[in-house]
């Protein structure tokens, strides 16, 4: 039996989003009050880095982002309520591919998230797309 397919990722910020809590998380990292490993990961100063654009446009599936507040109930019940986390939506539904503490250990690095998301994927008997 083939490994069933992702066919959309989803990550989830350890943030609340809108411009207040945008503004909240910039004013709270900037004061060792705020953490998220995702944002770390996927953004800059204030902008999306270049290299996780070009990671996620060479993904077979697409990347959708929530904040805390704002992502759709299944994945905040797939991912237990944890974030940052990244869910895999799959024909059989939803799953958690990797929690807080995987983020974490990627180090703000787009290439060690992306081998995190294969890995977890194959542990999860999951393909990406394609």
């Amino acid at each position: 039996m083939s490994p069933a397919a992702i066919r959309r990722l989803i990550g989830v910020y350890g943030a609340d989003g809108g411009l207040r809590g945008e503004l909240t998380y910039w004013v709270g990292v900037r004061l060792g009050r705020a953490h998220c490993s995702l944002c770390d990961v996927t953004h800059g100063l204030v902008r999306p880095r270049d290299e996780w654009k070009h990671y996620v446009a060479g993904l077979p599936v697409p990347f959708e982002t929530f904040h805390r507040d704002d992502q759709p109930a299944a994945v905040r019940s797939a991912a237990n309520d944890r974030s940052p986390c990244v869910v895999a939506e799959t024909d059989a539904g939803l799953v958690l591919l990797l929690d807080p503490g995987d983020l974490e250990a990627c180090n703000g690095s787009v290439d060690a998230l992306g081998r995190a998301l294969i890995g977890a994927a194959e542990q999860a008997g999951l393909t990406l797309g394609g």
